[in-house]
């Protein structure tokens, strides 16, 4: 639930069409569309896709949506308009963007979809990838709830019923049903009984963590652990078990940004999942450019995810920290 551009065309910029056997690098422009750059974590997938870009000498046309659909659509239309090579984006409405896959993927464009993906998330599997697409590169949510919920259960007791309180992401993410997935599933394999006594949805922000953190334990004040879906929610969340004088436990996913290391280093959250948006980045920019470079081997409908962990205060370092 996402530092300085470069590279960043505008969007006047007209890119050289792929010829019938590929491109060189000099030729090449991408475009990249975020969902809303003014997320930390977004900023650093874009990052991590222009760092890429650079290595390989290919131009970036940099766009923000700022979570609106119909500007997506637009935006879209105008980098097809514009012959661009590629298109990485991050979907603002998962079910709603098929069409734009499709009309892309008509045009002959690779397209790649960045942490966020294509199709009803509530219908399909976690590792599902939208026919048209060329890829989906993404964190697999499941797995990282699950990895959350083994090393709670390592510290629960298992001789009662524990009280968890969940503070969620925002309503609409596919995240937020895949991350609680996993965790309950990891506790229940665990044997871990438990009840969720309070489960409330976030804007992603780390205020709204510490008002419904600070509502569950007045509600509840003897809540064993609360598990935040992200690090910021939980830094918030941080501060209203201070003030309530709380031993609850703090566990978060959705990890891996500068200061949800230095909590956990304080103390403040006792672990979390490490995430690299950084690398999704770098990732959806690796296959734009073999489909792109070598499109009689480009390959449709690719899930590429990477190895996660628990973040603990003894393994900070093994987390890679880019600013988010």
């Amino acid at each position: 639930m996402g530092k300085t551009f470069g590279l960043v065309l505008s969007a006047g910029i007209s890119a050289l069409a792929l010829s019938a056997g590929g491109a060189s690098a000099k030729d090449l422009v991408f475009g990249l569309i975020a969902n809303n750059m003014a997320f930390p974590y977004n900023v650093v997938l874009a990052d991590g896709f222009k760092e890429q870009a650079a290595a390989k000498g290919v131009k970036v046309i940099v766009l923000d949506s700022k979570m609106s659909m119909e500007t997506q659509a637009n935006q879209m239309d105008d980098l097809l308009l514009q012959k661009v090579d590629g298109i990485a984006f991050m979907p603002n409405d998962s079910v709603a963007v098929t069409s734009l896959v499709d009309k892309v993927a008509a045009a002959g464009v690779p397209i790649v979809a960045s942490a966020v993906p294509v199709g009803d998330p509530a219908k399909t599997p976690v590792d599902y990838v939208y026919p048209a697409l060329t890829a989906l590169v993404s964190t697999n949510d499941v797995d990282a709830g699950r990895i959350a919920g083994e090393y709670s259960a390592n510290l629960l007791p298992k001789d009662r019923e524990v009280k968890i309180a969940v503070v969620e992401g925002a309503p609409g993410f596919s995240v937020v049903g895949q991350r609680e997935q996993g965790f309950e599933a990891a506790l229940k394999k665990a044997g871990i009984q438990y009840k969720i006594v309070s489960s409330q949805p976030s804007d992603w922000t780390p205020e709204s963590g510490e008002q419904i953190c600070q509502n569950a334990l007045t509600s509840d004040p003897d809540i064993d652990m609360i598990f935040s879906h992200a690090d910021d929610m939980a830094l918030g969340c941080a501060k209203a078990i201070d003030a309530a004088g709380s031993q609850a436990l703090l566990i978060a996913t959705g990890g891996g940004s500068d200061r949800g290391a230095n909590a956990i280093k304080l103390d403040e959250i006792d672990a979390s999942v490490c995430t690299q948006p950084k690398l999704i980045g770098a990732k959806s920019f690796d296959i734009l450019y073999a489909a792109a470079t070598d499109p009689a081997s480009a390959k449709k409908g690719q899930y590429v995810s990477y190895d996660m962990f628990a973040v603990t205060k003894d393994n900070l370092a093994n987390c890679p920290l880019t600013g988010w």
